[in-house]
């Protein structure tokens, strides 16, 4: 049944990966007064606070995951897992990332949850792929849709050795013991990588991925 009665400002920002949709409502989220911001991973919330803090520096912002809580008493930006975005506080811009998560058998809930329940006083912007537009312009009939293209263009190439990868690559492996296993071996080859996992601790998981994107090791191996 279509939620006509809804009244707030909603926008949908539709595409691909790589088509600038998060760095869009980034932007546009701290141009408001307040704003919340969820994302489905705790690295991606992590990454747009430290983001958030080199622009509005650190008594501004929260970073609010399963695992961290970092809330300055004058915080008016929340970058949260949308597991752990607050349900009470009011805000001018709300944006939740990768909202087609809403179909996903064990986190749908939460998405759904939040897409339906979650607004900022001004705007509320929803991110993802194309396969969510039926369903948003059923609930929401006079939502704005943006749809954007890729930058660059993804492309399928042959089975490689490790020893012949591009520096600032990433290689993403499926079970534990293969990421330590590829890590070693384009330390061998290639002199270092960084390895990004579930398991390792906030810390020490910030402090790898930081090593990548300063440039003290051209790789990088996640889940």
């Amino acid at each position: 049944m279509p939620l006509e009665h809804v009244k707030h400002n909603l926008l949908a920002i539709l595409g691909p990966t790589n088509t600038g949709k998060t760095y869009f409502a980034f932007e546009r989220l701290i141009s408001y007064q307040s704003g919340i911001f969820g994302f489905p991973l705790r690295l991606l919330a992590r990454e747009n606070y430290d983001k958030a803090i080199a622009k509005l520096g650190i008594n501004k912002v929260a970073l609010i995951t399963g695992e961290e809580k970092i809330l300055p008493s004058e915080a008016k930006y929340f970058f949260c897992t949308v597991e752990s975005m607050p349900l009470n506080i009011e805000v001018e811009c709300i944006a939740i990332d990768e909202v087609q998560l809403a179909a996903d058998y064990e986190r749908g809930h939460i998405f759904t949850d939040r897409i339906l329940h979650l607004r900022g006083t001004y705007e509320t912007m929803f991110l993802g792929s194309i396969t969510i537009q039926k369903i948003l312009l059923r609930l929401f009939p006079n939502i704005k849709i943006e749809t954007r293209e890729r930058f660059s263009r993804l492309s399928f190439l042959p089975k490689r050795s490790l020893s012949k990868l591009k520096p600032r690559s990433a290689v993403i492996a499926f079970n534990i013991n293969k990421i330590y296993e590829i890590a070693e071996t384009l330390r061998k080859h290639k002199g270092g990588a960084a390895v990004v996992l579930g398991s390792l601790s906030p810390r020490t998981r910030n402090a790898q991925v930081e090593i990548y994107e300063d440039k003290k090791v051209d790789y990088l191996v996640a889940t």
